[in-house]
């Protein structure tokens, strides 16, 4: 088997052909290393790569395969965890000259769960400073790049894991997101990611934005996504806040078909900002729902307009968790985060309380849409990736530190969602891909990902054909990772 056909073999067929033993897991393991140090340098996807430690761990696999025996759903398989996440002996940096030489001594359950499943990790993800924003830039590792165009900006701030995933990097990547940080890098990458509902997958140590990270997987197929998400899933004494119950099995309902079901379809929900080239995208993704059986309604939601506590809880929680770091660390953080830990500061505790109530509220304004349709289809941010090194794409309104005008759309309104790709003819040099998500009631993921394993938006394995070629655009040494591995 070719190192090609390894780069993109989705992880369900690489763990079958582990099983049957077709495929050694070192083999896998050394051509995933082989090709981050070949596109890392361009791409920055990477912040740590843990070579030595992922050939050891692919050599243990392969002997537990020669010996016999029941192997994890992963064995064998290369995956990459978001640099956000704690992992036992590996530093977590989260972007930040703050944490550069932190090494944690414990793995948070998912992570726990995936090396249990015999995955084996080979490195962590970029992310911008503390994950404050949805791009891939950050005054410790530099810039992340699109695969599709290197000029381009990933999004954030998964940035790195959807980097990898469009790349070939590794068949899946764990990814978070509270405000988009998934979906934004998943559409701009052409790749499927998944928010799962709130406490689905155990979060340790809590998160710094008021308990909304959300944990999931990254992948280039739904299948992938499924399986990942299948292991990471589950309640965990770790996180209090984590759902009771085992999941449902994931991978069993991708084919169960979507006729008959009833879809909502908003462009802009009831008036957000949306490029006419995503509007007209996401709109032949709804008739691809029309065409595999589902109802599909045109809505205009009438959802409470939430922006302004958003942006008050957000900036507010950065200033709680982040202001003490200032007086000796602000001339080495990203400038952005800076202003809006200062803009946090100037909030009394009776405007959080107020903000944070009318965020909760939220609900009841959503509630009602849901008890009609299971799903609702939107954009899944405003606009296509835009050059790296800008805040906020150049027709939007410019901001010291407030990007959430062009973010994920459902988040604007502050309901979860599915991100896929959405654009058949991405090249090397065009527009990056454009996300089509489907936002659900709670703990009806399983839904969302047979609606995209069934076709309703395009699949998101990358086609021999229209792969990124990572290495189409020069990068300057100026603008790569800024510290040493």
């Amino acid at each position: 088997m070719s190192s090609s056909d390894l780069y993109y073999m989705p992880a369900v067929e690489a763990a079958r052909a582990i099983r049957r033993k077709e495929l050694s897991p070192v083999e896998l393991a050394r051509a995933v290393l082989a090709r981050i140090e070949r596109l890392n340098p361009t791409l920055n996807a990477f912040c740590t790569v843990t070579a030595e430690s992922a050939l050891a761990q692919a050599r243990e696999a392969e002997q537990a395969v020669t010996r016999g025996g029941p192997l994890g759903a992963l064995h064998g398989i290369p995956v990459s965890i978001k640099d956000l996440a704690f992992t036992r002996g590996v530093r977590t940096m989260a972007g930040s000259f703050v944490f550069l030489h932190r090494v944690p001594d414990a793995d948070p359950p998912f992570v726990r769960r995936l090396k249990e499943a015999g995955a084996i990790v080979v490195g962590k993800t970029t992310t911008p400073e503390f994950g404050w924003k949805a791009l891939g830039d950050s005054p410790l590792t530099g810039i992340t790049r699109n695969p599709w165009n290197p000029a381009m900006t990933t999004g954030g701030s998964s940035a790195g894991a959807a980097a990898a995933t469009a790349a070939g990097l590794g068949p899946i990547h764990q990814g978070s997101d509270g405000a988009g940080s998934i979906r934004i890098p998943s559409g701009f990458c052409g790749i499927f990611g998944l928010k799962p509902s709130y406490g689905r997958v155990p979060m340790w140590p809590v998160s710094n934005n008021d308990y909304a990270t959300h944990n999931g997987p990254m992948t280039r197929t739904v299948a992938d996504g499924a399986l990942m998400l299948s292991v990471m899933a589950g309640p965990d004494d770790w996180d209090v806040s984590a759902l009771d119950g085992a999941p449902a099995d994931y991978t069993s309902q991708l084919d169960r078909g979507i006729k008959g079901l009833r879809v909502a379809f908003s462009p802009d929900l009831g008036g957000l900002p949306v490029d006419p080239d995503v509007a007209a995208v996401v709109r032949q993704a709804a008739r691809a729902f029309e065409e595999l059986g589902a109802v599909v309604d045109e809505v205009e939601p009438r959802f409470a307009d939430t922006r302004d506590p958003v942006r008050l809880v957000w900036s507010a929680n950065y200033a709680g968790n982040y202001a003490q770091l200032l007086p000796e660390w602000r001339d080495r953080m990203d400038p952005g985060l800076v202003a809006c830990i200062e803009d946090g500061l100037r909030w009394s505790a009776a405007d959080y309380v107020a903000a944070r109530g009318r965020k909760l509220a939220y609900w009841d304004t959503v509630r009602p849409l849901f008890e009609r349709y299971s799903l609702l289809l939107t954009p899944t941010t405003s606009v296509t990736a835009f050059p790296v090194g800008r805040l906020n794409p150049e027709h939007f309104p410019q901001h010291r530190w407030d990007w959430l005008g062009w973010r994920s759309l459902p988040s604007s309104r502050g309901s979860a969602a599915t991100a896929r790709r959405g654009r058949r003819e991405c090249r090397a040099g065009a527009a990056p891909p454009i996300g089509a998500p489907c936002p659900r009631p709670p703990v009806a993921a399983a839904r969302a990902r047979r609606l995209c394993r069934r076709g309703a938006l395009p699949a998101p394995r990358v086609a021999r054909s229209r792969r990124p070629r990572a290495g189409a655009a020069p990068v300057a040494r100026s603008e790569r990772r800024a510290s040493p591995r």
